[in-house]
């Protein structure tokens, strides 16, 4: 069913504090707000403060935890999985005390929607670090990540097709952009691939490049099936001349980097730039024949991400197939700037 991007269904703040009168708001422009997304792969934070026209950040946090890994095969979040989130968590926790965060929200995605023992680890990280954590629906994911990325999307009218690879699922969602730049979410579908669920399903590390490109064609194989069903839901009534295409994950910007050549990750660089489809498939197919070491060495991708990038190549190049654009706008935001937003709104602030 289509709803507004900017409508919230629940904001699953940590507190009861009501929302501000009109009067109140010039003298809580420095207060604090906090966005906190708990994803199968990373633990991610920010902390903003209102501005005109928008926020800007006071604080961050983002470390890889790999809550989802072994989720594949067991059903489970494993003991050392959650001992790794629950330390981030912790980090996470002392900067919001520290910042004297006035309203938080703080959701974790897929690998937390899967697991069996979700009750007992939501439990857990609320006893040792006080952290409220709001497990989402998929629907509520799409919605947060388009906000977060909608000043990003041409407001002349016409469709977009926003997608966000996650750890352990894959968003993508048609927003149509009606009179005035407001955006609508026509459908949207739930891939279940990630780059940490797509990696323990498909190994990659083999001795020749051919042996790893056959690797990654049969990662592709295996999203394309499920996103064949996903075009048939998502269906874009529009020519693919017309269809914008805006991309928001660690898979999309790395690879913007490397198209770009940089030396070093860059966000002012990365966030918002144009890429041609084409190029962003071929860097994918390159990074898919080096072995694990050569990855490691990019300056943009190193060690942690090595054997998860391919995974995310792989997706990127199924949904690009699917859904064919002459270029991909590269998104460095999306669930925690969704959240940020949705915060201050409900407190009258105008973003």
């Amino acid at each position: 069913m289509p709803f507004d991007v900017n409508t919230a269904p629940d904001t699953g703040v940590t507190d009861s504090i009501p929302p501000l009168s009109r009067g109140d708001i010039g003298q809580t422009q420095r207060r604090a707000y906090a966005a906190l997304d708990l994803g199968t792969n990373n633990c991610r934070l920010l902390i903003a403060r209102p501005a005109r026209g928008g926020f800007y950040v006071v604080d961050a946090f983002s470390r890889i935890v790999r809550l989802g890994e072994g989720l594949l095969e067991t059903g489970r979040l494993s003991d050392a999985a959650q001992d790794r989130a629950v330390a981030a968590l912790k980090a996470c926790a002392e900067k919001i005390r520290r910042r004297g965060v006035w309203v938080s929200r703080n959701v974790a995605t897929e690998a937390c929607r899967r697991a069996s023992n979700r009750d007992a680890f939501v439990d857990r990280v609320f006893a040792e670090t006080g952290i409220a954590l709001d497990v989402i629906s998929p629907e509520e994911e799409a919605r947060l990540a388009v906000l977060g990325c909608q000043t990003l999307l041409d407001r002349s009218g016409g469709h977009a097709l926003v997608f966000d690879i996650g750890g352990g699922s894959t968003e993508i969602i048609l927003v149509e952009i009606g009179a005035g730049g407001r955006e609508r979410i026509v459908s949207w579908a739930s891939v279940p691939w990630g780059v940490v669920s797509l990696t323990e399903t498909e190994p990659t590390h083999f001795e020749t490049a051919q042996e790893r490109e056959a690797a990654y064609e049969r990662m592709i194989a295996r999203v394309t099936e499920h996103l064949a069903g996903a075009r048939e839901h998502l269906h874009p009534p529009c020519s693919p001349e017309a269809l914008q295409l805006l991309g928001t994950s660690g898979t999309i910007t790395t690879l913007a980097s490397l198209h770009l050549g940089l030396a070093h990750y860059d966000r002012r660089r990365v966030d918002g730039c144009s890429v041609p489809a084409a190029a962003l498939r071929e860097v994918g197919v390159s990074l898919s024949r080096m072995a694990h070491a050569e990855r490691a060495a990019l300056a943009c991708i190193g060690n942690e991400r090595a054997d998860l990038i391919i995974a995310g190549c792989a997706i990127l190049d199924a949904i690009l197939a699917m859904f064919p654009a002459r270029e991909v706008c590269v998104a460095d935001r999306g669930i925690r700037e969704g959240i940020l937003r949705t915060l201050m709104r409900r407190d009258g602030h105008r973003l």
